[in-house]
């Protein structure tokens, strides 16, 4: 792992946060749908949410 500032650090958790939040909030509002298109797109858009958080957390590995 490269050394990461402080700031990158703090950058890093922040985006983290953001892309958690995003995937939990994208995976209630696919349940809450009955549309199935609607459903569709937000499962895509959590899947999507949580691969960047999966690819973020692999720079603090």
């Amino acid at each position: 792992m490269s050394n990461l500032s402080t700031k990158e650090l703090s950058a890093l958790e922040d985006q983290l946060g953001f892309e958690g939040m995003l995937c939990c909030k994208y995976q209630d509002a696919a349940q809450a749908t009955t549309e199935t298109e609607l459903k569709n797109t937000y499962t895509q858009y959590a899947a999507q949410h949580k691969q960047n958080y999966e690819t973020l957390l692999g720079f603090l590995r």
